[in-house]
């Protein structure tokens, strides 16, 4: 496998702002399929066409689950996730319940993963646990969240949706995304057959092979054009 190719199977290319249209998705999976990435992560109603559109490549179609804020309850989040596999998908990417985890109420949160992730796996698809590290900022709690997803087989621990926008002093509203202390911290806590997923902020190459570094083995992206572009013109037919 070249150095292009490495990198375009460790994108997951993000179709997931709340404007985007179907034109968008049209236009986006093309792009998918172009550059031979791991998947498109769509919306939920977007599922079927994505599989569609993405019908005779090895690229995968992902759907995000209680998206972006968790707070759908756990029946709904099942069903969400049901359905999208029975329109197609074969990646997960769910959203915890975030203020159940910031509350410390483990109980529940491994009930919601636990659940997601057997219902997901009875169709053959793969499940992603987004734990907001923009929120869920303490270590205590994210290796907490670690261990509950390693123990219940989740097959990988993401760190954002990408839409975790803190409120600062200005009212203006920023994100860090995915930060290379949090992917590590991950990286050290999960087991060895839960696989790490960083999202937002990841940019650049340099960014891509940054986290790639810190153990990750997908990465959300909106850039994938630049960042696989950039590969091209730096590592060629390596």
């Amino acid at each position: 496998m070249t150095r292009v190719k490495e990198f375009a199977k460790m994108i997951d290319h993000s179709i997931l702002h709340p404007t985007m249209t179907d034109t968008d998705l049209i236009r986006e999976c093309g792009i998918a399929k172009k550059y031979d990435v791991a998947s498109v992560c769509v919306k939920p109603y977007m599922v079927k066409q994505a599989k569609e559109l993405l019908s005779g490549t090895d690229v995968f179609a992902g759907c995000v689950i209680g998206f972006p804020a968790g707070n759908s309850t756990i029946a709904v989040k099942v069903f969400e996730a049901e359905t999208a596999c029975q329109e197609g998908a074969v990646e997960i990417d769910m959203v915890i319940n975030i203020g159940k985890a910031l509350q410390g109420d483990w109980s529940y949160i491994e009930e919601e993963i636990k659940a997601i992730t057997d219902s997901v796996h009875r169709y053959g698809a793969i499940v992603k646990v987004i734990f907001e590290t923009d929120y869920i900022s303490n270590n205590e709690d994210i290796i907490k969240l670690c261990e509950i997803c390693t123990r219940v087989g989740a097959d990988y621990v993401k760190t954002s949706s990408g839409f975790g926008f803190i409120k600062g002093s200005d009212g203006k509203y920023n994100y860090s995304g995915a930060t290379i202390p949090n992917l590590i911290l991950m990286r050290q806590h999960s087991g060895p057959n839960v696989k790490v997923k960083a999202a937002g902020g990841v940019r650049t190459l340099d960014q891509l092979i940054e986290v790639k570094a810190a153990g990750c083995a997908r990465c959300g992206a909106t850039a994938t054009v630049a960042i696989l572009e950039e590969a091209m013109v730096r590592f060629g037919d390596e």
